[in-house]
């Protein structure tokens, strides 16, 4: 909580009168966001609403634990359903990214849902590996310098916040694990529902900083300066 109090007010995540729609999709990441927003409400000295939201892929997925976790939790809860996975049967092409797709859909549903609910925001639960790795693979296999940012504006007007991106992964599976709370794993991946190759390039990257980690262990702490810290007039740019 102080770690994700000091990212709230170093870049105005969550502010007074906000209504903001929590993507939950049942993940140690999202779990802890909508726990981490709960007691961000308790502690904070001015008022916001949150409302966690969960997007089916027309799986037949089973949501009842989850909505009964929010329900004891005092979290509003709405659940989504979507055809989403009859979709990628038609519409992704041979060798096409699966992951990309259903990510793609899910940010489309959670802006519809947030838009129809009235909420002025959208929480992503996006840590710092995420950060990290987004990083590496933009570099690597797009030839771009780009990350994940804590705060956006989309197209459509929702402000985008990502209020553990400061934070690593390790400690948000700390939380669920010290606080026996039961996550969904890769196995609702709907990818795993379709004969393809599984993506290579964010696993090749996640060992490529495990590695990395290792030999520099204030790699991570670095990263998270270095992107605050990015000196644009020592690169190749053009003037204007």
């Amino acid at each position: 909580m102080s770690k994700l109090g000091k990212t709230n007010a170093e870049f105005q995540l969550i502010e007074e009168g906000d209504k903001i729609l929590v993507g939950l999709s049942g993940g140690k990441d999202s779990l802890t966001m909508i726990h981490a927003m709960k007691e961000q409400q308790r502690r904070a000295p001015f008022t916001f609403e949150f409302i966690a939201v969960t997007v089916g892929y027309g799986m037949g997925e089973n949501f009842e634990k989850l909505s009964k976790h929010c329900k004891e939790h005092g979290i509003e809860h709405v659940v989504r359903d979507t055809k989403t996975y009859e979709l990628a049967k038609e519409k992704i092409r041979k060798n096409s990214s699966y992951c990309s797709f259903f990510s793609r859909m899910r940010r489309g549903y959670l802006y519809s849902v947030a838009q129809e609910l009235g909420c002025n925001k959208v929480a992503l639960g996006h840590h710092m590996d995420d950060a990290a790795e987004s990083f590496f693979m933009n570099f690597i296999y797009n030839g771009q310098m780009r990350s994940l940012a804590p705060k956006y504006t989309a197209g459509n007007g929702l402000v985008v916040i990502r209020p553990l991106i400061q934070m690593r992964e390790r400690q948000l599976a700390a939380f669920v694990k010290e606080n026996e709370i039961e996550a969904i794993g890769d196995e609702a991946c709907p990818a795993m529902r379709f004969d393809v190759k599984m993506p290579h390039a964010r696993a090749n990257t996640k060992e490529m900083l495990a590695k990395m980690e290792k030999e520099f262990p204030s790699l991570f702490t670095s990263l998270n300066a270095a992107f605050k810290n990015i000196s644009v007039d020592s690169f190749f740019m053009l003037e204007d």
